[in-house]
């Protein structure tokens, strides 16, 4: 599953992001959901979320599923 949906991203949920800087390689970053940052319910980029550890990208995968 993709994370472009919001409402399939909730706080505490598995997933890999991609962090700005390697947007352009796409490099995944894997961590747990802790602040959910668009507001929006669709983008078509990934939903931007804040990791647990800090990190703030865009959920490209969810591992939960």
């Amino acid at each position: 599953m993709d994370g472009q949906q919001r409402d399939a991203i909730y706080t505490g949920l598995s997933v890999g992001i991609v962090l700005k800087q390697h947007q352009r390689s796409g490099q995944i970053t894997y961590g747990v959901v802790k602040d959910i940052l668009t507001n929006s319910r669709f983008h078509p980029h990934g939903i931007k979320v804040r990791l647990e550890d800090g990190q703030v990208g865009r959920v490209k995968s969810i591992e939960d599923e």
